[in-house]
């Protein structure tokens, strides 16, 4: 069992103790789960209730609750792994691969994958996605290691996606604001509408050629399908992705790829900066197209509209091996 420590600064004193802990990051299903199921909350050793108070000094702990059982079974699947340890991974998911199972893809997703990978460690776990991406979409995935860790990871994360699109995007940068809804005509299909939610992504360009457009995107808001419909709703739909009206001739899948990928650690607050290069299939599109694939520094623009904020100082891990701490021993 994990137990997670903190002591209370001064600016807190005399907060609820669930006020103060929400303001940790703590979300109110884990404070719930805590109470209920993990025997609670201390404060120097003694139990203290969510509606008390909280003194400055004390030093307060609580055991994670155990994960909930999962039906997902591990299975070997291949994915690249560029971040790891027991709170935040970030996993490089190619195209092809669904993020989790579902009615049409049952088995051998991303999730099975990481329940392998867990099992060949001999870790317990749960798959925790931070962010999801299409099963056609390549790139990174962020996953949170436990309950405490995903609200934290989940404020902090910023992502670039790579996108080619048909025909030339316009400007050296752009602003798309355009509400997106469910389309009439498919079960899965959006579409840019009047009463749609609301639904911003920024973009740059990076290279033009053979009438194709290499451009850094940044959802601002995270609607289904949202760099895919709002490139086709400026008439420059995304290369492969033939719902939205792009064509299937030069790439077999809608050319999009999760490029880079910035958060800060729940723990210590450190940022994080990782990249996964354009998979073969959009480099080779790239190259044919004589665009250039060469990427540039993505977390400058990146940081420039979405600065990473910072995380609050808050629980550290602490050893209890068998049961919790007696009063004093934290």
């Amino acid at each position: 069992m994990l137990y997670l420590s903190c002591r209370v600064p001064a600016a807190s004193d005399g907060l609820r103790l669930e006020a103060f802990l929400r303001r940790q990051g703590l979300s109110a299903g884990l404070i719930r789960a805590v109470k209920h199921t993990a025997g609670g909350f201390f404060a120097d050793g003694v139990p203290i209730h969510t509606n008390m108070p909280v003194r400055a000094g004390r030093r307060l702990w609580f055991a994670l609750p155990p994960e909930p059982p999962t039906s997902v079974a591990p299975q070997p699947v291949d994915f690249g792994i560029r971040f790891e340890d027991g709170f935040a991974a970030v996993l490089d998911k190619p195209a092809g691969l669904a993020v989790h199972p579902t009615l049409n893809y049952p088995d051998a997703t991303l999730a099975n994958g990481w329940l392998w990978h867990l099992r060949q460690q001999g870790r317990d776990g749960v798959f925790r996605p931070v962010n999801r991406i299409d099963k056609n979409t390549s790139g990174l995935v962020l996953c949170a290691g436990n309950a405490f860790a995903a609200p934290l990871l989940a404020a902090s994360a910023r992502k670039c996606y790579l996108a080619v699109a048909q025909g030339a995007l316009p400007g050296p940068e752009g602003v798309i604001d355009a509400p997106i809804a469910r389309r009439g005509d498919s079960i899965i299909g959006r579409t840019v509408a009047p009463g749609g939610k609301p639904s911003v992504t920024r973009y740059r360009v990076l290279a033009r050629g053979g009438g194709y457009t290499l451009a850094a995107c940044l959802p601002v808001t995270g609607r289904t399908h949202q760099i895919r419909v709002h490139f086709a709703h400026l008439g420059c739909p995304l290369a492969g992705d033939t719902l939205y009206g792009g064509t299937a001739a030069d790439i077999g899948r809608h050319a999009l790829h999760c490029g880079a990928l910035c958060f800060r650690h729940p723990l210590d607050g450190a940022l994080h900066r990782l990249q996964s290069p354009l998979p073969d299939d959009m480099a080779a599109l790239c190259i044919r197209c004589g665009v250039d694939p060469a990427l540039p520094d993505l977390f400058a623009w990146l940081d420039a509209l979405a600065p990473v904020p910072p995380c609050p100082e808050g629980f550290v891990p602490f050893s209890a091996a068998q049961h919790p701490p007696a009063p004093g021993e934290i």
